[in-house]
């Protein structure tokens, strides 16, 4: 007896490699090459279609928009500017897109974990909170339907910020001398450590020791906050464990987390918390340092706050 393919299998493996196929030109590796086929991502396949065979809306997880970056040389301040807001439109968008596709839709659940970093990264508790009101607030003015914001405030209420920290540290994250034998195996683990690193240096604006200090107090740094990021990403599982996750970081071809590009970026790390939004003569948008996007561009407000940069006639 010769066995065969039911039907409605192999047209929940098509609708997920097509879903999965709006993801690909987006995908953020490290790489530098060709975009992968859909086939060589086998784990998002499945879990996408676990939501395809269910008739329910594809639950995706993405934890990043924590805080904007300490360092004013990069960003414009501290609340959400055009650069959170384009990101958000690209993800109701992709969602919007996937519904044509798969009519029960899909949404993206951003996981903002400013408060499971705030000590490590140096910023203020009242700034993270700041910040996540006002994504909360966006995606409400925008009419974003596919978005929804998760924090520890929905796991842990009012505790304190500290406790919160300590919670996930203690319950999630893996011991230090684990870790550190995985920085000096190389690989995926070594170049996400010198990212952060790199990125913890160009944060720090206000450092009054010496630069050998500080790339000292980095380096100590990034392990905590790999540390933290992967408890922040098993609480993520416990709370959504059938969830496509995503990731703002570089990902290889496969890997679990699907690495995603928001918006257009001369580096593969670069983020809108990181960075300010240019609009170019030709209309289209890319994220810089403030910085640098300052020389490129004038300051555009707007509702009162610096909001851009764009270049050519207002």
């Amino acid at each position: 007896m010769r066995l065969t393919t039911a039907p409605d299998t192999r047209l929940t493996h098509t609708v997920s490699r097509s879903v999965l196929d709006l993801l690909l030109p987006h995908h953020r590796t490290t790489t530098g090459t060709a975009p992968a086929p859909a086939e060589a991502f086998p784990h998002q396949v499945h879990r996408i279609g676990d939501f395809v065979r269910r008739g329910e809306p594809v639950v995706f997880t993405l934890p990043g928009f924590p805080c904007k970056s300490p360092n004013p040389a990069k960003v414009l301040g501290h609340l959400p500017d055009q650069g959170e807001r384009l990101s958000l439109g690209f993800l109701n968008d992709l969602c919007a897109r996937i519904g044509e596709i798969h009519p029960p839709g899909a949404r993206v659940v951003i996981c903002s974990d400013g408060h499971v970093f705030g000590d490590l990264i140096r910023v203020p508790d009242d700034h993270i909170d700041a910040y996540s009101d006002e994504l909360r607030r966006l995606i409400s003015e925008l009419g974003l339907d596919h978005l929804s914001v998760f924090d520890l405030r929905d796991v842990w209420g009012d505790l304190p910020h500290p406790a919160k920290r300590a919670h996930v540290h203690n319950r999630y994250a893996p011991a230090l001398d684990a870790l550190r034998a995985e920085v000096r195996a190389g690989g995926h683990t070594l170049a996400l450590y010198r990212g952060i690193t790199r990125f913890l240096l160009d944060d720090t604006a206000d450092f009054t020791g010496t630069r050998s200090a500080l790339q000292r107090e980095c380096r100590r740094r990034a392990y905590g906050v790999i540390q933290r990021s992967r408890a922040w990403g098993e609480l993520i599982a416990e709370h959504h464990p059938r969830s496509v996750r995503l990731s703002i970081h570089p990902q290889p071809v496969g890997a679990p987390k699907f690495g995603i590009r928001l918006l257009d970026a001369s580096d593969a790390w670069t983020t809108p918390w990181h960075s300010a939004a240019l609009r170019r003569g030709d209309g289209t948008w890319s994220l810089l340092p403030r910085a640098e996007a300052e020389r490129r561009g004038r300051l555009v407000h707007r509702d009162g706050r610096p909001s851009h940069f764009a270049q050519g006639a207002p």
